[in-house]
């Protein structure tokens, strides 16, 4: 046993339990602040997998710009604390637990028929370059430059049209 599997075992634990938070939280904004927490727990697991640029990255955009964009809505949106009186059982809510549940379902039976040879073997395996911002800023803009700016098109959309909703009840 080594520290970086002492490492990823705490950071995977402490990743599931935020984003429990997110879930389970009574307000937005307690729910939106373990979400930087999840980020956080994220970018140190990527930091153990080698991936400096994609942590930092994690870091900036994600933990920044967006729970920027997010707690701006909540507090736009004037979301304080939740007056529900407890737990209802809805439709939504039951399909929503059964696909989540299948969704585990099928995650564990593809971890339990991966192959254990040739598996990953820490640094030595990284190629060279491999989260390099050059690599990444090639393969976003070559690849992947579609979906990229379909996501920018989401976040603007998403944000005007808090402010529409939000303009009517100010």
């Amino acid at each position: 046993m080594n520290i970086e599997l002492v490492l990823f075992g705490a950071f995977a634990l402490l990743t599931l339990l935020s984003a429990g938070l997110v879930i389970f939280a009574k307000s937005p904004i307690s729910s939106a602040m373990s979400l930087v927490a999840t980020f956080f727990f994220l970018a140190g697991i990527y930091v153990l997998l080698w991936a400096h640029t994609v942590a930092v990255l994690q870091v900036l955009v994600y933990a920044g710009a967006i729970m920027v964009l997010f707690l701006f809505v909540i507090m736009l949106l004037n979301l304080g604390e939740s007056t529900s009186s407890g737990p209802r059982m809805t439709v939504s809510r039951i399909a929503g637990g059964a696909a989540a549940a299948g969704l585990l379902v099928v995650l564990v039976m593809a971890i339990w028929r991966m192959p254990t040879t040739g598996a990953f073997t820490g640094a030595q395996a990284v190629q060279s370059g491999f989260g390099t911002l050059a690599v990444i800023g090639q393969t976003i803009f070559t690849k992947w430059l579609l979906p990229f700016e379909a996501v920018s098109l989401l976040l603007l959309v998403g944000m005007v049209g808090a402010v529409v909703v939000a303009k009517s009840r100010i």
